[in-house]
Order: structure tokens, then sequence, then C-alpha cells
């Protein structure tokens, strides 16, 4: 079977490093692919946002299966496009993807379907949301309708701070046209929970629960990143809990997307809040979260291929998924100065005598060497019987390796709220 998994970062790593297991795969490409990734599949010199020439290259190397990882690709309608020239491929189409793309209609969408979230409120005129603000209390949270790499999301302490997000987002364009629309809610109190989702579009079958920390520095503090870290389980999860989980969010989220002739194949990341009123949505993403899925997939006890062939075919509820009993963390390495700016072009060492299972992002070869080429750089892995005895085990690995001005946060899982 040959299988070309688009992106570039450790979530690809994963799914490539997991794919890999089923003997079923015979070739194994990845585009564009990272310095990580070359040691197990062919990378391959295409940006994930280039469309027709992902499209071109599937159908011209004759591929079984795409699998798309990355929101952009998704968003910009890859799964259509591939689906419109008889290609098989894992990923959402672009009506159903929307959910990430566009904060607002996934906001609108809850609030039809009566889906539990933050009050809201949607703008498109910078002065029409400054003025909203002096009506509400502090904090606040602000995010950018569209697409901003995770990082469109500021929640502001103060109305300053709040307006000055505002004017970033509308007036300056920091994410571009990304933020020409914002969502200004409430700030909702409580731990967080991420629930990773397949679903086939009609059956959701939730998999382990992960926790991800956000924010850039120790002690939940500085500027949102993409993630510095996981931990899975997410929470210590009643069995009343999840059931609420499924029956007032999961499922009613996946038969919404149906009724809107949206009908979601993939994965469908529920980032949610757990507050006194019970569970509520912070956020959709239509993939993979990333670094919680290389928390998660060295769990999976099931093929991912066979889960993605049922989800492809609309047969998810005819397989069992199975996870191994154990905990699990990732610690993610960083470049000096990420989420804002940083050097590239390090050299890394360490990575094969740590011990531990590593899984690169922002990685490239040069001159034979490994160097950093991102600002996230790399995601360190391990597990165990307790979350202790993993998040011990992957902080071990961390300080095995070395590269120039890496950072890492020093508690992830230590903070679970």
């Amino acid at each position: 079977m040959k299988v070309l998994v688009v992106g570039s970062g450790g979530r690809e790593h994963v799914v490539c490093w997991k794919l890999k297991q089923d003997p079923r795969v015979t070739e194994l490409f990845c585009a564009p692919g990272n310095g990580g990734i070359a040691s197990i599949a062919e990378c391959v010199d295409i940006k994930a946002n280039e469309i027709d020439k992902l499209v071109s290259f599937a159908k011209d190397g004759k591929f079984d299966l795409v699998f798309i990882a990355p929101e952009d690709p998704l968003a910009l309608g890859l799964a259509d496009k591939l689906e419109e020239e008889g290609i098989r491929c894992f990923g959402p189409k672009a009506n159903a993807a929307i959910i990430e793309s566009s904060k607002a209609f996934s906001k609108s969408l809850m609030r039809k379907y009566g889906i539990p979230t933050a009050k809201y409120e949607i703008f498109d005129d910078e002065t029409k949301a400054l003025e909203y603000l002096e009506t509400q209390p502090m904090p606040i949270v602000i995010k950018c309708d569209g697409l901003a790499l995770g990082k469109g999301v500021i929640i502001a302490q103060t109305l300053d701070e709040a307006k000055q997000a505002v004017s970033d987002m509308m007036g300056d364009k920091k994410f571009g046209s990304a933020g020409s629309t914002v969502v200004i809610e409430e700030c909702m109190v409580g731990p967080e929970l991420t629930i990773l989702s397949f679903s086939d579009g009609n059956t959701a079958v939730p998999m382990i629960s992960s926790r991800d920390h956000k924010r850039v520095n120790d002690h939940d503090e500085g500027l949102n990143t993409g993630g510095m870290g996981a931990v899975t389980p997410g929470a210590d999860m009643t069995p009343d809990l999840k059931k609420r989980i499924q029956d007032e969010i999961i499922t009613p989220t996946v038969e919404a997307l149906k009724a809107e002739g949206r009908p979601f194949k993939g994965v469908i990341y529920f980032g949610l809040m757990l507050t006194s009123e019970g569970p509520k949505v912070v956020e959709y993403n239509c993939r993979f979260g990333d670094p919680e899925v290389q928390a998660i997939l060295p769990l999976l006890e099931t093929s991912l291929l066979d889960i993605v062939d049922a989800v492809i075919d609309g047969k998810l509820n005819e397989i069992e998924i199975k996870w191994k009993n154990k905990c699990s963390c990732v610690v993610v390495m960083a470049s000096g100065g990420y989420p804002e700016s940083y050097q590239k072009g390090y050299e890394i060492t360490g990575i094969d005598t740590c011990g531990k299972l590593v899984f690169q992002a922002g990685t490239a070869l040069k001159d034979g060497k490994l160097v950093t080429n991102g600002g996230r750089v790399l995601c360190v892995y391990d597990e165990g019987d307790t979350l202790d005895e993993a998040i011990d085990g992957a902080y071990e690995g961390v300080k095995k390796i070395n590269f120039k001005d890496a950072h890492y946060r020093h508690d992830i899982g230590r903070t679970l709220g």
C-alpha cells in the first residue's frame, strides 16, 4: 500500500511512525516532511498548502491513501480535490473543516444546536468591538476568526490589554486576514481538557483524554503557543463526566455538522473547559492536536490504518479501538525566542542516546547533520504506569538532548488545574 502523509511537524512524524508499523504500508511518503520523518518516509519537496501540486503528485504516483494532517490544506479543500480525482484520503472536506477555519462559524453552530460554550459576540468592525469591551468584565478572551497557527487567542486581564488585542488583530492585521473578524467571549474558569475524537460523519469515537500546556513559560505564563507539552490522561474523569461530554458535546457536534450538510470525516479536536456548570467547548479543531497526538498515538493498540479505513468507509461503529493502560507525557523542546523571533540552523545532539521516543517537529538535515528549523523543534515522549513516572521519564530524555538556546517548560503535567 502506497501512502502519502501531508505536513511537516511533530504531528506528522507520529502519524508516519504509527502508519509505518502496519505491514500493509509498503511505501510511505511525506510532503514536505522534516529531518526526523526522513528516516522513516521519503520526503517530497511540496508544501502542505500547495494544493494543486499535492493532488498532481498523488494522482501521478497512484497513491492508495493520502493522510491530511494539518488544518491549512483541509481548509483549502485538499480533501475535496483528492476525492474529485478518485483518490482515497483521510481528513474532512473544507465545508466541515470550517469548524476550525472560522471561529465565528463554530460559535454560531454551537449556539444554534445548544452545545455548551462561553457567551460571546462576533465583530467585523473594530470600533464596535472596542465599544463592546467597555461594557464587559475582565478578564476576557479575544480570538481571531481565522487560522493563526494556534496563536490568535488572547486572554486579556485588563481593559487596556483587551483593546490592544483587538487593535492588533483588526487594525494592525497582526494575523493577516485571520483577524478581520474577531470573537469576543467570556473567560471561562476551570481545568482545561482535550478530547480528540474519530468521526465518520455519523459515529464519533473519543480517544484517551489529554491536556496540553499552551503558554510558553512555566506556571502558564507568557504568550500562547501551539503547545509546549501534553499528558494523558488529561483529567481524572468520572463515568458521569465522560457521558456528559459524549452526550452534550461530541455527539451533538457530529450530528449538527451532518444536519448542516457538512458531514465530518476525520478527527475532531474538542478543546474543553470543565467549569462549575459542566463541560463547555473552548474551541474545535479539524485535525489531530499537536502536541496532544504525540502523547496519544503511542498508546494506540489498534492499527491506525484500520481506523482510517473505517472513517473513510463510514464503518467506525464496526471496529473496536483499543488503548494501552498507561499514562504518557510529551515535553516540547523549542527554539529560544519562540513563539516570536528565533534563530534556525543549530545542530541537535543526543536524540539517539537519550533512551526515549522523540518526535521531530522543526528539524532539517544540513550537511549530514540534524539542525533546528522551526519554533517547536522536538517532542520527547515517555509513558508509565502513573503520570508521575511518564513525566519524570520524558524529562530524563529532555536533559540528554542539546541544541543552542533550547527552551522548554519544567512543569508539563504538574499544573493540571
